[in-house]
């Protein structure tokens, strides 16, 4: 992959991504894979401005040694440097980067239940400091290749070929392999508000979900709800693309309003592990029964984390067209597979979708109808068949999506 193009993308990631303004401090958090290329992002963010920058580095196999050897107890609480860590960030208005590179299988034969009953002990101790950075600080998730991930995508070619691949796929899916990557991205948001600003003038209470695949679900959406996409805002005005790349016109709808049941049309990498051809029924709201060919013990214990895990907190439009969907590559990577196509996610939902929400406490938020929970999970229910009805209060209809894409 030729330099300059990779200078773009890094540029592209710290200008238009976390939009870096002087003074601040940037964390990176990074796996092994690309340590050049996490080079090129570090002095884009000196030369935006920043005052320092932190890498943070992490090497799959070591995680996955901690999570096989350590104890139960050893994985449930945060040390005081962790703790330290957690809240210089949260004091400090820093901006935070996530690169993703790990193997989709990275994480295969860990005890998931011990996992999970260590992420639900120190969830307590971490949502403080998560609840304090929400919507104040300027985050961005992008990607490089790992062998191993390359591998996974492009098995037919040799170890250098397909991680050559992979950054081409990556470049291309982040619209990112142009001459003007930044110029691109302006009018992809451009793109993004005028969708928004047509859904949010619809005044819908619900979203019907049908697929000859077997979905069938109606979602009932938040009176004061919003949809959103690509460019977010931090509650001081500073703008930024939280996932590089993204295709999604996305919103939270209401906690406990969704009925009936929809089918994945793309596998799920969770925890390390794959979830595939699976389904979730709803009743009152929540999962009361999965399936999956594969995973479906991963699937069950992922929506019983807690109490909002098996509730929805987002419902994204993605026409099954899209770039990353045209490609043909099945990435095994929930931050590019969940832009091919359609998604849900469970758990979390997002304050922003929701009007006035930062005049609210969190508990305000919580009593509107935003879901709480410790996870949130993006899965993929796009089809090329899919039709979307948007229904209003007074009963009517409006055609969302018709045949998997835009019906406006």
């Amino acid at each position: 992959m030729r330099k300059a193009q990779l200078k773009k993308y890094a540029k592209l990631i710290v200008k238009t991504g976390l939009n870096v303004k002087k003074g601040q401090t940037v964390f990176v958090a990074a796996g092994l894979d690309q340590p050049d290329f996490i080079t090129m992002v570090v002095e884009e963010c000196y030369k935006a401005g920043a005052s320092e920058v932190f890498v943070e580095w992490s090497h799959q196999p070591v995680s996955k040694l901690n999570a096989q050897y350590r104890t139960l107890e050893s994985l449930s609480h945060l040390t005081p440097w962790e703790k330290a860590k957690w809240e210089f960030k949260a004091n400090n208005y820093s901006c935070r980067l996530f690169i993703e590179s790990s193997d989709p299988d990275g994480m295969n034969g860990v005890d998931q239940e011990k996992m999970s009953k260590a992420r639900q002990a120190t969830y307590p101790e971490i949502k403080p400091f998560r609840q304090q950075m929400e919507n104040r600080h300027q985050w961005c998730i992008a990607a490089v290749p790992g062998k191993a991930w390359a591998k996974k995508v492009f098995p037919s070619l040799s170890e250098s070929k397909a991680v050559e691949a992979m950054w081409q796929a990556i470049l291309h899916a982040s619209r990112a392999d142009s001459k003007n990557p930044i110029k691109a991205w302006k009018e992809h948001n451009s793109d993004f508000r005028a969708r928004c600003d047509y859904l949010n003038g619809l005044g819908l209470k619900y979203l019907e979900y049908k697929s000859a695949n077997g979905t069938d679900l109606t979602v009932e959406l938040l009176p004061d709800g919003v949809f959103t996409g690509g460019i977010e805002k931090t509650l001081k005005g500073r703008a930024f693309n939280p996932n590089i790349p993204t295709e999604e016109v996305f919103t939270s709808p209401k906690a406990g309003g969704a009925e009936g049941i929809v089918y994945s049309s793309k596998p799920l990498s969770y925890m390390g592990e794959l979830i595939d051809n699976f389904s979730l029924r709803f009743e009152n709201g929540k999962v009361v029964e999965v399936k999956a060919e594969q995973g479906e013990a991963l699937l069950q214990k992922m929506v019983s984390m807690d109490e909002g895990a098996g509730k929805l907190g987002e419902c994204a439009l993605i026409p099954y067209d899209s770039p990353i969907n045209q490609s043909g590559v099945l990435f095994y990577n929930t931050l590019f597979d969940e832009n091919a196509c359609c998604h849900f996610a469970v758990g979390h939902g997002f304050n922003e979708c929701l009007k006035g929400f930062e005049k609210m406490t969190d508990e305000e938020i919580k009593a509107r109808g935003i879901n709480d929970s410790m996870i949130h999970v993006d899965f993929m229910i796009g089809t090329a068949d899919m039709s979307i009805v948007g229904i209003k209060e007074n009963g009517e209809r409006v055609q969302i999506f018709k045949n998997g894409g835009w019906a406006f």
